[in-house]
């Protein structure tokens, strides 16, 4: 369960832009999840729900899942082309010479904080 490792270094990462920031609350953290990144949406907010509590920076505060659509580039044809539709052959062209443009990404898009 590699995501409760995500979860500790988001809190980390969240409990430090607060402090440099002087936020003493945080209401909400919107994440942005690739579709392809492996995470399971609904055990990364278990951990966040447990391990929230744990804080008093984090106690309340609401985790907010965003999904990134995979995109792959194929680098034949020069398009792009949905990752999960079409796998790893490139539907234009059928070349396999194709890499993962956006998909795998787990980033902090927004923390929003009690005023």
């Amino acid at each position: 369960m590699h995501e409760l490792g995500i979860i500790q270094s988001i809190a980390k990462t969240v409990k430090q832009t607060a402090a440099e920031n002087g936020a003493e609350k945080i209401a909400s953290v919107t994440l942005e999840i690739g579709e392809v990144s492996g995470i399971v949406p609904d055990i990364l907010t278990d951990c966040w729900e447990y391990f929230r509590e744990k804080d008093p920076v984090l106690s309340g505060a609401a985790l907010k899942l965003i999904s990134a659509p995979a995109v792959t580039w194929c680098d034949d044809c020069g398009q792009t082309y949905e990752t999960v539709v079409y796998g790893r052959t490139c539907p234009h062209c059928r070349s396999g010479r194709t890499w993962l443009l956006t998909g795998r990404e787990c980033q902090i898009k927004e923390i929003e904080v009690y005023e």
